[in-house]
């Protein structure tokens, strides 16, 4: 299925985990790819990831910070020299405890919003002039179940993912007239090094407990894969969500699927 051949997708936080497998998902389906990230060792990780499983496909690196309204800027400029945009995947972000609210660092708050809920909101304003003359352009925020209810000790990533969504039917809003969609995805726990970050590999006890916990309270009973993720982001970025806009989609294995998990437990 080749949903975007002769379309152009701008993938940002492109360097590992979810990003890169949106990235192969959508060259795989025959995009060119823009892919958008400050680890350049990463991006050239996943071009190389990109390669091997679509060899033909054309990937562009951009070195930026979305925090960084002048960086964006000039990506914008830049990307605007060689045509439209058709896709605009707003990835990039960051996620880690800070305590309760009264002992959150203000510093880490700062961070996790300017690139999570910022970033999200420069790149759309930059880019989107990009898609006014694009043939069914798309926007596919990524925001987060934790977006949609809140975790202990997190809650500069709940209040950034919280913004996302709602950001993101602003934005559905703002420029249905001009034929650009806007839609979310909320992942669940997704196996990334993200997730080996916040809670330790599955080499580590304390890893392996995590993975064991989400399973437990998860109905399908496993952790999401980043290609189901992917998946999604290709969905939604494609002409089959022709007519939907402002929506949220989650990919969580069914976790806010319930309120209490009590019997799962």
């Amino acid at each position: 299925m080749q949903r975007y051949e002769n379309r152009r997708a701008v993938i940002t936080g492109a360097a590992t985990g979810l990003g890169q497998a949106i990235a192969q998902r959508l060259a795989a389906e025959g995009a060119r790819l823009e892919l958008v990230d400050i680890d350049r060792e990463g991006l050239t990780g996943t071009q190389a990831a990109v390669h091997g499983q679509s060899p033909q496909a054309q990937v562009g690196l951009h070195l930026v910070d979305v925090a960084d309204e002048a960086a964006v800027q000039e990506l914008a400029r830049t990307l605007g020299e060689d045509g439209p945009v058709h896709v605009l995947v707003n990835n990039a972000g960051v996620d880690s405890r800070g305590g309760k609210v009264h002992e959150y660092p203000t510093e880490l708050f700062d961070r996790i919003i300017a690139v999570d809920l910022k970033g999200t909101f420069l790149m759309t304003k930059h880019l989107v002039p990009l898609m006014f003359d694009a043939e069914d352009p798309a926007i596919v925020n990524m925001a987060s179940f934790s977006g949609l209810a809140a975790d202990f000790d997190r809650s500069g990533y709940n209040a950034a993912k919280g913004g996302v969504v709602n950001f993101t039917r602003a934005t559905a809003v703002d420029y249905g007239e001009q034929g650009i969609r806007a839609n979310a995805v909320c992942p669940g726990t997704i196996e990334t090094p993200l997730i080996d970050k916040l809670a330790g590999s599955e080499d580590e006890a304390e890893g392996r407990k995590f993975r064991e916990d989400q399973t437990r309270v998860t109905p399908l009973r496993r952790l999401g894969d980043p290609s189901e993720i992917g998946a999604a982001v290709a969905f939604l970025g494609s002409s089959d969500a022709s007519f939907i806009t402002g929506q949220t989609l989650t990919v969580d294995g069914g976790v806010m699927a319930y309120t209490w998990p009590q019997a799962m437990l």
